[in-house]
């Protein structure tokens, strides 16, 4: 598990010394060794990893713009991870059976990447643990809280690699596209994602692209602007 204590500078390097490629290396072979959890093991990484580095993000753009609201951070945050989710990710960092797991990875990372800077732009603290259940929410990898919460709690207790690297690197595969497909809209997505290996490119096209993260940016959004608004409530009843 990587270091809870790696802090992103905002450009896309760890101040850490360590790299978004060399964080998914380690988040790989953890999830080979539990694929039934992949995206569970991805979101606890994620807000781990990038949740201190989206706090920080938020904290240097307000003390340069003072005053810069929520909703232009938002805004801006949202513009600069729908262009990445565009370009695509880091897709080199292994090669063979598992690449197609690094790429969907790596999407996902840049989804999770968004959805903790659109968090920390409403004011809630992007490396809370409860940033998990919800970031596994929103990407629709669990339809509530409560399933997410307990897939998520299950993924910390996992011990032990399980199976062969091949049949792990299928599973964690599908585990991984299964969100992504559906984002992308339906049962086309799922017969793209049915065929991830031997090849990606194809699932890339599908939902590796900025309409999934614009769709994901507005559903985040909105549940942090709500949680916005009854935080300050709650701050102004206690004044």
């Amino acid at each position: 598990m990587p270091a809870a204590g790696a802090l992103g500078d905002g450009t896309g390097r760890e101040l850490s010394g360590r790299t978004p490629e060399s964080e998914l290396r380690v988040l790989v072979a953890r999830v080979l060794d539990h694929p039934g959890f992949a995206p569970e093991l991805l979101a606890v990484t994620a807000v781990e990893v990038l949740g201190p580095g989206a706090a920080e993000w938020v904290r240097r753009l307000r003390e340069l713009y003072p005053g810069a609201g929520a909703d232009g951070l938002a805004r801006l945050a949202t513009r600069r991870f729908v262009r990445q989710a565009g370009v695509g990710g880091a897709t080199a960092a292994l090669s063979g059976v598992f690449a197609p797991v690094v790429e969907l990875a790596s999407v996902l990372w840049s989804q999770a990447n968004l959805t903790l800077h659109l968090a920390a732009a409403y004011d809630h603290d992007p490396a809370h643990p409860d940033r998990v259940a919800e970031l596994l929410t929103l990407t629709q990898v669990h339809p509530d809280l409560v399933s997410a919460r307990s897939a998520v709690a299950a993924a910390r207790a996992a011990r032990g690699p399980e199976e062969e690297p091949g049949h792990r690197a299928v599973e964690a595969a599908w585990r991984l596209a299964t969100p992504l497909a559906a984002q992308a809209g339906g049962w086309l997505a799922l017969r793209l994602a049915a065929r991830l290996l031997p090849g990606t490119a194809a699932l890339t096209a599908a939902v590796g692209n900025s309409a999934g993260a614009e769709r994901l940016a507005a559903r985040a959004t909105a549940l942090y602007r709500r949680g916005q608004s009854q935080l300050n409530h709650s701050r102004g009843s206690r004044a």
